[in-house]
């Protein structure tokens, strides 16, 4: 009689949830993002470092919580985008203070790798990951989307700003064009006349990209505020790889 009793109850467990099936909310990130970016993209690593506790609260959450198939393509798309540039933050505060990211991948000594991009410092769902793997692997990979170049930052000047909010799949789309309008018309980063270009190298180490539907001039013109002549001239701009904060 025990023995039914007791299996009985077992049956009427109610399951653990499955939380994985449930989109991430991103309002750590959010709330990180408005403390400490300016609304030109100037990050305040130092403020970073302090609110330690609640980044890293959000990259467990991250980690914890892969998206799953049933999640929209727009849901994890912002999954991936804020994962990319949160972990990117992670890494700049690791070696807090440095001039570039760059230095982080000369000071480094680890087999194999040659750049902070390779470094495998984080897991998502169990797996160990680099900022590469994101990029490469699964955003350029999976999702036909050139506004993904604006959206993902390198934490250097020559970058795209960083957002100072959380991209969120019930507007991304909104936030993505803006992304796109922003660095275009940047001055700091493109120079755009309608006879002659000088543009972000972004637009020639990514040219295929932003060419698959017609001409990166084209493309441009989308999102310029200056309507570019199809026979322009194009070259492109010197990088500047400094830090994108204090």
């Amino acid at each position: 009689m025990l023995i039914l009793l007791y299996c009985s109850a077992c049956t009427a467990a109610p399951k653990p949830n499955n939380n994985n099936s449930k989109p991430v909310s991103h309002v750590l990130w959010n709330q990180l993002l408005h403390e400490h970016v300016s609304a030109k993209g100037i990050v305040d690593y130092k403020g970073m470092i302090k609110d330690s506790v609640k980044l890293n609260m959000y990259l467990k959450l991250l980690s914890d919580n892969p998206p799953q198939q049933s999640w929209t393509q727009d849901e994890q798309k912002a999954y991936w985008i804020n994962a990319y540039n949160a972990f990117t933050v992670k890494l700049i505060t690791k070696y807090y203070p440095v001039k570039s990211i760059k230095d982080i991948g000369s000071s480094i000594q680890i087999p194999f790798v040659n750049t902070p991009w390779e470094i495998k410092f984080f897991k998502i769902g169990g797996k160990t990951f680099n900022l590469d793997k994101i990029e490469h692997g699964i955003l350029l990979k999976q999702f036909n989307d050139p506004r993904i170049h604006f959206a993902i930052v390198c934490a250097s000047a020559s970058c795209p700003q960083l957002r100072n909010e959380a991209y969120d799949a019930t507007k991304l789309n909104q936030q993505l064009d803006s992304q796109a309008t922003r660095f275009i018309n940047d001055p700091t980063r493109n120079k755009i006349t309608p006879d002659k270009i000088e543009i972000s190298k972004i637009f020639l180490w990514y040219k295929g990209y932003f060419t698959h539907n017609g001409s990166l001039i084209d493309y441009l013109n989308k999102y310029s505020k200056v309507k570019i002549h199809p026979d322009a001239t194009i070259s492109h701009l010197d990088y500047n790889w400094s830090l994108n904060g204090e």
